[in-house]
């Protein structure tokens, strides 16, 4: 599964403040209502429900956080770049800045698991995490996850 099947450029976010991981993914729910015509109550309630089972803070700053919904017929992905990174409960213990949020299908299982491993291994890359921070738009963000997502890229 690539990035560029998950993500489109109006569900970015950059330079977004937040001031708890709650507000994170409130953002995180309104980029993602936009994408997929739902409340972001809705959809901060689904993200809140997982969280409850343990934190998607995977560490160096990042945090994959994801739910299952009724009604989606394929994953979505979203992204939000905070300005100043909030606590996440990771596994590292580091506060939070980059947020990769997916959003499949209740039945979704194997696609679902496949995409989370998919941005894991992806937002791993130290170089890639770094030119995400420095990202200033959209657009720049965007090309940044689907250039690095590419089988060959450098």
């Amino acid at each position: 599964m690539e990035i560029a099947q998950l993500l489109q450029r109006d569900g970015i976010a950059v330079r977004v403040s937040a001031s708890s991981k709650r507000q994170a993914l409130g953002v995180l729910a309104e980029v993602a209502s936009r994408r997929l015509k739902r409340e972001p109550a809705e959809l901060l309630e689904a993200l809140l429900e997982r969280e409850q089972l343990g934190s998607t803070g995977v560490g160096q700053g990042v945090a994959v956080p994801h739910a299952r919904l009724d009604g989606l017929d394929r994953m979505v992905g979203v992204f939000v770049k905070l300005d100043t990174p909030v606590a996440f409960d990771a596994v590292d213990d580091r506060p939070v800045d980059l947020l990769f949020g997916l959003f499949g299908p209740r039945d979704a299982g194997v696609d679902h698991l496949r995409a989370l491993a998919r941005v894991s291994r992806l937002l791993r890359q130290k170089d890639l995490r770094e030119q995400l921070r420095q990202a200033r738009t959209a657009d720049a963000v965007y090309a940044l996850l689907a250039r690095e997502a590419e089988p060959n890229a450098a």
